[in-house]
């Protein structure tokens, strides 16, 4: 990943598409390899609460108390505003995506990477995204430059995460329950 590298790997959710999301070009292929639209943002994982404040700054602290409501879910905010990602990263308003994630494979990655980690669903834009490995189209599999070994006999249900998105004005609103 730290050479532009594209990786198929479970998250706390579904199994993902991830690269650095600090590096455009690979941020690039995996738009191409989802075939999705670039005006769609993606979102990024972080391993830790360090590299949460590192990325979103104080708001770091506005993440937990919404986390905390989330009761154990998984959950993902759109910041304002972020730092040490892609501006192709960004939505339309310049607003971020990024989600601490508390699987310990992706947690790992983050943490190697040293920066926030793309995390996209594996799969084509507009096809269900792979709850399990097995679900995992050969032409995603295909496209990538390593896939993790980690728990892809692992079949145990996940729930997406709760989106919450932090206006500029500190209000939030919910974008999906």
């Amino acid at each position: 990943m730290k050479s532009g590298g594209v990786v198929l790997y479970p998250t706390d959710t579904v199994w993902g598409l991830g690269c650095d999301a600090s590096c455009p070009e690979a941020v690039r292929r995996i738009y191409a390899i989802k075939h999705r639209a670039d005006s769609k943002a993606l979102i990024s994982l972080v391993g830790s609460d360090e590299a949460l404040v590192k990325c979103v700054g104080p708001l770091a602290r506005e993440y937990h108390r919404l986390s905390a409501e989330a009761s154990g879910r998984p959950l993902t905010v759109v910041f304002p505003r972020a730092e040490g990602i892609s501006e192709c990263m960004l939505a339309d308003d310049g607003s971020a995506a990024v989600r601490l994630t508390s699987e310990l494979y992706s947690s790992a990655l983050c943490e190697a990477l040293g920066h926030p980690l793309v995390s996209t669903s594996a799969n084509v834009s507009g096809e269900p995204a792979p709850r399990f490995f097995r679900e995992i189209s050969p032409a995603i599999m295909g496209a990538v430059d390593y896939m993790a070994c980690y728990r892809r006999d692992d079949e145990t249900p996940s729930e997406p995460s709760k989106v919450v998105k932090i206006l500029p004005s500190g209000e939030t609103v919910i974008i999906r329950p």
